[in-house]
């Protein structure tokens, strides 16, 4: 008899993948198309045509197919997981009428005017008009309704990424609920679109009839078309199941079913999650993600530009690696793993810290990047280490956020991710955190995740729980040198969790100088 295998597509910022898994959780194949991050027209912004999404995901599976491990009838359902909040406007023929919002844009609308009325009253003594004013302003829909009103006036959808893909795949404007993320008319506690009555309705310019439908994790989205078959290759009327967002999907990929599981995600942003059936928000007012789970939820503490920081590196000081890789046909980053080992831990006294999107919501809008500690000594190899340890101390002040304010102390900690593949960086996890960094069985977690939603959706497993112990499991693991944990638990508390407070009045400063990044 021949096997069945489970399709997941994991549309990415830098790539699109489409895995295909057994249902053991092995990866069986693997086509990726590199993309195009973003477009950049203006300062700050970051857009994409929405059709070149659509064009890179058929050529990822005609790569896929032409492999010749796997066949379409071997297909037994298919998931989909993407980036967040990437954002396109559709018209009444579900054809994109501009260039989708990339989730890295910037753009700011312009507030003309204070809420009024009852809610403005209730938001003033609650003392909540900073954080409105940075939904309205951040928000896309209000920034397309004010400075491209035309657009807006011929908008009929207002989607994500995730729910354009599946219209493409299967005729259904329909999305999985735990794909929505952002700025969004959407009930994080409930998990559904926002009552008539939300507040939500009134800061933004979406309508409840722009939305998609949405389904839990788990359940059918709808089944593919014969336009889908003909362009991807996917058998006609193949199941469609709904998945999650590429972070919750890594979550559940990465085994973290538990609240004591802390599970990091070294990618293009950077996360440490946990998974709960509580509703908590790790930051007052600040909810909560909706889980790959049903009905559960994913604490997250984020540095909004994390593992794109080492993209940065290779691009700017990487040159003779990328050299060096070309000859040997292989990956930059396989090379990394040199640099770091050529420099002692905590980078002899040089610290990064890593707010380098501006207007970042955590720890605030001020926030800029930084490092300190240069001296002659230091080469780029201390640079990319610097790097590194900072993306850690972020994420470990990110665990510490989490455990106090759930109650719940974190007691395994699973690294997944293209960071994820280096030894270094998974050694040097382990020493910032005083505790074992265990590495899943495949860096691949965000797809795994996704097959696991299919998995349970098509009813090979009866839950999540038994499909998690089936398809997940540990991989590496990387015990933390005593010695090392102590000259980063000092570096960490002594100078790290005082960087942000000390220069926090010079960011200032620099903003109020130079109008970068913009305080609205």
């Amino acid at each position: 008899m021949s096997p069945e295998y489970l399709v997941a597509i994991d549309n990415g910022t830098q790539s699109v993948r489409v895995l295909v898994f057994d249902v053991h959780g092995n990866e069986v194949a693997k086509s990726k198309i590199e993309l195009n991050a973003y477009v950049s027209n203006q300062p700050g912004w970051a857009e994409q045509d929405a059709y070149y999404y659509w064009q890179k995901l058929c050529e990822a599976f005609q790569a896929l197919w032409a492999q010749g491990t796997v066949r379409p009838e071997q297909i037994r359902g298919v998931s989909l997981t993407t980036q967040r909040y990437t954002m396109i406007n559709l018209d009444a023929e579900f054809q994109p009428l501009r260039p989708a919002i990339v989730w890295m844009d910037q753009r700011r609308a312009m507030l003309e005017k204070p809420v009024g009325g009852f809610w403005g009253l209730a938001i003033k003594v609650l003392g909540l008009t900073p954080l409105i004013n940075d939904l309205r302003s951040k928000a896309r829909d209000n920034w397309l309704q004010q400075f491209e009103p035309d657009v807006w006036a011929q908008t009929r959808y207002y989607v994500n990424l995730s729910a354009y893909l599946t219209y493409r795949l299967c005729g259904q404007l329909r999305d999985s609920c735990a794909s929505i993320v952002g700025y969004l008319p959407y009930d994080y506690k409930r998990q559904c679109w926002a009552k008539k009555g939300d507040l939500k309705w009134r800061l933004l310019a979406a309508t409840a009839d722009m939305m998609p439908e949405l389904v839990k994790p788990g359940e059918q989205l709808g089944v593919i078309t014969e336009s889908a078959h003909q362009q991807t290759g996917l058998p006609m009327a193949l199941p469609m199941i709904a998945a999650a967002s590429d972070k919750a999907c890594e979550v559940l990929g990465a085994g973290g079913t538990d609240p004591h599981i802390g599970c990091l995600s070294y990618g293009t942003t950077a996360t440490i999650s946990t998974n709960t059936q509580r509703y908590i928000e790790t930051i007052p007012f600040i909810p909560p993600y909706s889980s790959a789970i049903p009905d559960q939820y994913n604490t997250e503490m984020m540095v909004y530009r994390g593992f794109w920081m080492v993209s940065w590196f290779k691009q700017e000081f990487a040159h003779y690696e990328q050299r060096q890789a070309k000859e040997q046909g292989i990956a930059t980053e396989q090379l990394f793993d040199d640099l770091l080992n050529q420099v002692p831990a905590g980078s002899m006294g040089l610290m990064m810290q890593p707010y380098w999107s501006p207007g970042v919501r955590q720890p605030g809008p001020e926030g800029k990047g930084a490092f300190i500690g240069f001296g002659d000594v230091h080469k780029r190899a201390h640079v990319y280490r610097a790097i590194l340890e900072g993306l850690a101390y972020e994420l470990r002040q990110g665990k510490e956020t989490i455990e106090q304010r759930s109650g719940l102390r974190m007691t395994h900690l699973r690294v997944s991710g293209g960071g994820s593949q280096s030894d270094a960086a998974m050694q040097l996890t382990a020493d910032i955190f005083a505790m074992p960094a265990e590495r899943p069985h495949t860096y691949e977690t965000s797809g795994l995740g996704a097959a696991i939603n299919c998995a349970v959706g098509l009813g090979i497993y009866p839950d999540y729980s038994t499909a998690c112990g089936a398809m997940t499991r540990i991989g590496d693991v990387f015990y933390p040198h005593r010695a090392t944990v102590q000259l980063y638990d000092r570096l960490y508390r002594e100078v790290y969790t005082k960087m942000y407070r000390r220069l926090q009045p010079l960011y200032r400063r620099i903003r109020d100088i130079t109008g970068y990044p913009s305080a609205d």
